[in-house]
């Protein structure tokens, strides 16, 4: 395996392609050793807490090595793929790339040019790396066994003190740690590869029960656990977007106090514009749907009642309104549930919303939803209908003060000009954060969204 020691060779390295995202893993690479790429050219995808993003290479040149094969979780930072950008061919040698040490930070020839993607050029300072497995001797257990090879010689000289390692932990957990007063030095961590949990920083600060004397007994035979049956199930790792979407909704619904409105409405008038809609010219070639006409009935019911569109400073203890509205969209895809949002859709036309809808839900079942799509929404809508349910109770979304869950648009019977007739009927759900909505304020908005669906004329006259 030849080092990458040359002056032509460039390490592109695993940028932050979101905020404060400390890992990827590796789906899919696109480009081999000995391939040209040129710059912009996508080399590999890669999956991070929020979504799949596919990375560009910002130079032209020859692939000497691929740092990492496919499914490799890798630490923001690290070199992942190292070009030959001189112009030559390529090494005939084929890299391993588990095989392959990550290249050191001095080593690594600096960045000239502008990122071209958001967090690309991460600080030398920021990068972190985990320890590696195996026998290999840690750089605070080698300085240990130099300075014990100096004393056992006599030589009297004056040696550093051993080097302290920084103890593993993620941003969170070292927060959590800093407002427990918990040292992470005196912690025992948990986690793979050494790195601790927020269960490990509890555990810390919980105390310690007194110890009771007990008479001693048998200890009780131990019973062998079975093997897992891989017949009989299958267990999934979770991680990604699936992680991630648990981690925020457990944050969620254990902070902001949730309060949930329902309303059952008839949208057999909304049905009906949506089906002249799609015969109209200026909405040829878009997406014509009810959840359109039901982002606009938001839109229409946020520009009403101002203060449902708002966030709880916490560190500030302060109501942030939001005179814009970045509306998130709900969407299944195979990675898990992910929300990204429309910016600034207040400002759209209905073909121009028509045409933003579209986008956002061809890009998220591709599986390409970039995490600048998904950060900064106000409020979000959830189909549940799609699946054939009637509603449910929605979670919000961090940061988030309400979010609307649209149940499933059904004829039923319904009273309609003193005659019981076949309508087309829903459920709207609308959970809220009460530190931000008092009751009146929900059921104002709430109502108001179900008074345009039921006459969508009022879309002309309130907006």
């Amino acid at each position: 395996m030849t080092t990458m020691t040359e002056a032509s060779v460039r390490e592109f390295k695993m940028p932050d392609v979101g905020e404060g995202l400390t890992e990827a893993e590796i789906l899919k690479w696109y480009v081999q050793v000995g391939d040209k790429v040129t710059d912009g050219q996508v080399v590999c995808e890669v999956e991070t807490a929020k979504a799949a993003v596919e990375l560009p290479i910002p130079y032209d040149g020859v692939v000497r090595e691929l740092r990492f094969p496919e499914g490799t979780t890798v630490d923001v930072g690290m070199s992942i793929i190292a070009v030959d950008v001189s112009g030559g061919e390529a090494p005939a040698v084929v890299a391993e790339p588990e095989a392959v040490a990550p290249v050191a930070e001095e080593e690594a020839e600096p960045q000239k040019r502008q990122p071209v993607l958001v967090g690309y050029g991460v600080a030398a300072s920021s990068t972190k790396r985990r320890p590696r497995k195996g026998p290999e001797v840690t750089v605070s257990a080698a300085a240990q066994a130099v300075q014990s090879e100096l004393n056992g010689h006599g030589t009297g000289a004056t040696t550093a003190a051993p080097v302290k390692e920084r103890p593993l932990a993620k941003p969170p957990v070292r927060k959590l740690a800093k407002d427990l007063g918990v040292d992470l030095a005196t912690v025992t961590p948990s986690g793979p590869d050494g790195i601790i949990t927020r269960e490990d920083v509890h555990a810390a600060v919980a105390p310690a029960e007194p110890v009771t004397e007990v008479p001693t007994a048998p200890a009780p035979a131990v019973v062998p656990v079975p093997a897992y049956d891989t017949a009989r199930e299958t267990r999934i790792p979770v991680k990604g977007v699936r992680k991630a979407t648990a981690q925020a909704m457990i944050g969620s619904a254990f902070t902001a106090p949730h309060v949930t409105e329902f309303v059952t409405v008839d949208v057999t008038r909304t049905m009906k514009l949506v089906e002249e809609l799609k015969q109209d010219k200026e909405f040829q070639g878009l997406r014509v749907n009810p959840l359109l006409l039901i982002a606009k009935a938001i839109l229409v019911a946020i520009r009403r009642n101002p203060d449902i569109n708002a966030s709880w400073d916490e560190a500030a203890q302060e109501i942030v309104l939001k005179h814009y509205v970045n509306l998130g969209i709900a969407a299944a895809t195979p990675r898990g549930l992910i929300v990204p949002n429309i910016k600034d859709a207040q400002s759209k036309t209905l073909p121009q919303l028509s045409e933003a809808l579209g986008d956002l839900v061809t890009t998220a079942r591709e599986g390409k939803t970039s995490p600048a799509a998904m950060q900064g929404g106000t409020i979000t809508i959830t189909n549940v209908g799609v699946f054939g349910v009637d509603t449910g109770t929605p979670i919000l979304n961090p940061g988030e003060s309400a979010i609307l869950a649209v149940g499933a648009i059904k004829l039923q019977p319904w009273v309609h000009k003193g005659k019981i007739k076949p309508r087309q009927v829903t459920t709207l759900a609308l959970s809220f954060d009460h530190r931000l909505v008092d009751g009146e304020l929900g059921s104002k908005f709430l109502a108001d969204v179900a008074a345009i669906l039921e006459q969508p004329k009022r879309l002309m006259t309130w907006a």
